[in-house]
């Protein structure tokens, strides 16, 4: 790894740990989705039944099953708790960083290879997808992993040119098992991100490779990585299990096929309907703090158009990985900010390459991108802890304590800013690094805990103390994500309270929900409150 330092491979190594593994449990799970996948993975660990998603005893094909086997795994290993939830995304995030950094170092050298190691995994959008309990890391991450493989084989396939004149021959036996590994890397990976998600994987990858084939009219490499190795491969890895479950539950194939593919995609049947240019600001988002980065893709690609040089570089294979899930998911009906994320690795990829480049243009060109990182950084600091804060403005020092840790991130963003003006570029990206790992540090230990009780139920579900409360328990007028993440706390799924409840119960609630309890006749006494989304209340008459 010659030209980087390696105390500096060290700190690239503190980064990556710092943000994708510290701190998993630093909050509860959050939002509607987080309990309920973890719950089907508490299930899928208790019974033993690694086939069929469950929750609370129901079949529940909303997605596969790669997530599941990772936390049911890691609930078996190290309980049934966040950290054990959330450790399938953080170390899929990690696989797909050694996996860019190992393509970075074989394509462009150990600079881009140390640049990929720092901005990767300090990106927003991996940082929040890489501790999310879900299967959007993990389908992110095999993407990226089957990215990689084929970056490296489409290289070893020669230029253009070469493909044009027919040669694809084996120069020597070392070549030959090279690609078959790549080849059977390629297919798994691309096997896994279809456990991870089902049919987008070959979408996104297939639509990827063939948008490049048809703009460098390398048909022949596209077609080389349809090599039966990696199709077995791939069948081998993915197959198995939609097979054995769709066997075992008839209406899998409507359920999760029709239904959560292509009636999601085609109808606005689920309800998450937004403008066709949505995934534009939310790819620019997850970049932060390294968007403006950007600018010298763009005024690389600008020029690489003009002198015709695009074709042949692995920076245009990579591009089209990031232009076609932006566009597949632009067209559909329904859109979240997860669908984007295998968006990240392919972007950060190109932008490391452009980054790094070492003519005089590009370092001058370098120190103002830089100045501009350091700049959102001082913004990204009030955006990241303060807003956050703004739904627990009753608790005037935890206000504070956010503002001065706020401040602190801006002086360091003046610093980077600083140093980019100096043409310390190194000084400058490993600051920026640091502090975004600091940032995460200080939310870990101070702005999540804080902030739990408002954004999750975990606080709440401790309310209750034993079993004769919990099996009285109800909940009356609760928004669904705090109804699933008290269901995951109980370990049960907890009845709507109804006014033929006639005996005294236990009662998740809200202000408003009190109001209506008591205008109904009943005698209503709170007992904890921390959270007004979820305030347990004793009913009686």
């Amino acid at each position: 790894m010659a030209g980087v330092p390696l105390w500096q491979w060290g700190v690239a190594a503190v980064v990556a740990g710092g943000c994708l593994l510290s701190g998993l449990d630093a909050i509860g799970l959050v939002g509607p989705d987080e309990p309920r996948y973890a719950e089907v993975a508490r299930e899928m660990a208790v019974t033993g039944d690694w086939v069929t998603p469950r929750l609370w005893g129901t079949a529940w094909f909303e997605k596969p099953v790669l997530y599941y086997w990772g936390a049911a795994a890691a609930m078996r290993v190290f309980g049934v708790d966040e950290f054990a939830a959330r450790l399938p995304s953080a170390l899929a995030a990690l696989l797909a960083l050694l996996g860019l950094v190992w393509a970075a170092l074989r394509q462009y050298g150990a600079r881009t290879a140390w640049a990929v190691a720092l901005i990767f995994p300090t990106c927003v959008g991996v940082i929040g997808f890489a501790r999310a309990a879900g299967p959007d890391m993990p389908f992110a991450a095999a993407l990226a992993l089957a990215m990689v493989m084929g970056a490296a084989l489409a290289e070893l396939n020669g230029p253009a040119e070469k493909m044009a004149a027919g040669s694809d021959c084996y120069t020597n036996s070392e070549e030959k098992r090279e690609k078959m590994g790549l080849r059977i890397a390629l297919g798994v990976a691309l096997g896994a991100a279809t456990l991870a998600k089902g049919p987008a994987a070959i979408a996104l990858a297939g639509g990827s490779v063939l948008l490049w084939a048809a703009t460098t009219r390398r048909w022949r490499a596209a077609f080389g990585l349809l090599h039966p190795w990696a199709i077995a491969a791939w069948a081998a890895t993915s197959l198995p299990w939609y097979v054995i479950c769709a066997r075992r539950n008839p209406e899998f194939v409507r359920v999760f096929l029709i239904e959560h593919n292509f009636e999601r995609y085609l109808t606005p049947v689920f309800r998450h309907e937004q403008p066709v240019w949505f995934f534009v600001p939310v790819v620019l988002i997850g970049l932060l703090p390294w968007t403006a980065l950007l600018a010298g893709v763009a005024r690389d690609g600008w020029r690489a158009w003009k002198q015709k040089s695009w074709a042949g570089s692995p920076a245009f294979f990579y591009a089209c990985w990031a232009v076609w899930p932006v566009v597949f998911f632009s067209l559909s009906k329904s859109k979240l900010p997860g669908y984007v994320l295998p968006v990240v690795a392919p972007v950060v990829m190109v932008m490391a390459s452009v980054f790094t480049r070492n003519t005089k243009q590009e370092l001058r060109n370098r120190s103002w991108t830089l100045l501009c990182v350091g700049l959102t950084l001082c913004m990204t600091a009030w955006v990241w802890i303060v807003i956050p804060v703004y739904r627990a403005s009753d608790h005037p020092q935890t206000i504070e304590s956010f503002i001065l840790a706020s401040l602190a991130a801006t002086l360091g963003g003046l610093l980077v800013s600083g140093l980019a003006v100096f043409r310390r570029a190194s000084y400058a990206t490993l600051l920026a690094a640091i502090l975004l790992t600091s940032m995460v540090a200080y939310a870990n230990r101070r702005v999540l805990q804080q902030l739990d009780a408002v954004f999750s139920a975990r606080e709440a579900a401790r309310a209750v103390g034993g079993e004769p409360a919990r099996e009285n328990l109800y909940v009356y007028k609760v928004h669904r994500a705090w109804k699933y993440g008290l269901e995951f706390y109980q370990r049960k799924e907890l009845p709507q309270w109804r006014d033929d409840v006639l005996r005294p119960a236990w009662v998740y609630t809200t202000y408003e929900g009190v109001e209506e309890l008591e205008g109904k006749g009943r005698k209503v006494r709170v007992v904890e409150e921390k959270s007004e989304e979820a305030m347990l209340v004793y009913v009686y008459r």
